[in-house]
């Protein structure tokens, strides 16, 4: 039915999440699983994840095709890291099938090319990901620049990585860089539903970013410390501001009516 994997659950309005860079769908949205008590979830795993087709390079192209396709007739859209840029494409393409857009500490740091850091962040990405680098040497490396302590790397990590593991890191290190997304700002920013920026506090470089996106798409720009860029992970307070933003966008499909009304000052909210 769908071009990709997608794990089901629950009953309700629909609500499509999309996953990042390494984790594959169920364990990236493990704190989201109450939420199937009220919606139908649909975790997506991307090309390379899960039972997904295999790639040798992700690529946020043609991951955004594949999110339309689930989308359906209309849904939820969440997206977290590289699945936030993917979110956005599909949103972009498709903006009447989406209900709400949330999207977690998208890299899209094409929003601020005067920024130093976001230049000295693309440079260490591009040289973790140099010929002869293993997917055992990339891989703490690339969460310590995604702000986990660096203390705490090793000892969570095995010396060689399980296969599914090793195989989403070298389809990540071969992938097209999400930086590199040309996301309709102007698009998303007419768009007919509401949107949510969401970062973790954790990053100047990733505040900048967030703050950048949810001026240029006219979205809330919520920050939830706790969990760095893996925001997600928090659990109630997070999904407590998504089901807020989805309880007022079905208000607004179940009374098409009051969709003028409703929607012009969700736009203003940035």
């Amino acid at each position: 039915m769908w071009p990709v994997e997608v794990l089901e659950a629950g009953e309700g309005p629909p609500a499509v999440l999309v996953h990042g860079h390494v984790v594959s769908a169920r364990p990236t949205w493990a704190a989201q699983q109450s939420l199937a008590d009220r919606y139908r979830l649909r975790l997506v795993n991307r090309r390379g994840y899960g039972q997904s087709r295999g790639t040798e390079a992700e690529d946020f192209a043609a991951d955004a095709e594949d999110v339309v396709e689930v989308l359906g007739d209309g849904a939820h859209l969440v997206g977290h890291s590289y699945g936030g840029v993917v979110a956005l494409l599909a949103a972009a393409r498709r903006p009447e099938r989406v209900r709400s857009l949330t999207v977690i500490e998208p890299p899209v740091f094409s929003l601020l090319p005067e920024r130093p850091e976001v230049w000295e962040f693309i440079a260490d990405y591009e040289a973790l990901t140099a010929d002869g680098m293993s997917p055992e040497d990339f891989l703490p490396r690339f969460l310590v620049m995604l702000g986990t302590p660096q203390e705490s790397v090793p000892g969570s990590l095995p010396r060689l990585l399980p296969q599914v593991l090793r195989r989403a890191v070298i389809t990540q290190m071969r992938g097209r860089r999400p930086w590199d997304a040309q996301i309709a700002l102007d698009t998303l920013a007419r768009g007919p539903f509401p949107r949510l920026v969401v970062s973790g506090g954790h990053s100047a470089l990733f505040e900048g970013v967030c703050e950048a996106l949810a001026h240029g798409i006219r979205a809330e720009h919520s920050v939830l410390p706790g969990y760095g860029h893996a925001v997600q992970r928090l659990g109630r307070p997070f999904n407590d501001a998504l089901t807020k933003l989805w309880t007022r966008a079905d208000a607004v499909v179940t009374q098409p009516e009051a969709v003028t009304h409703a929607a012009a000052p969700q736009l203003g909210s940035g």
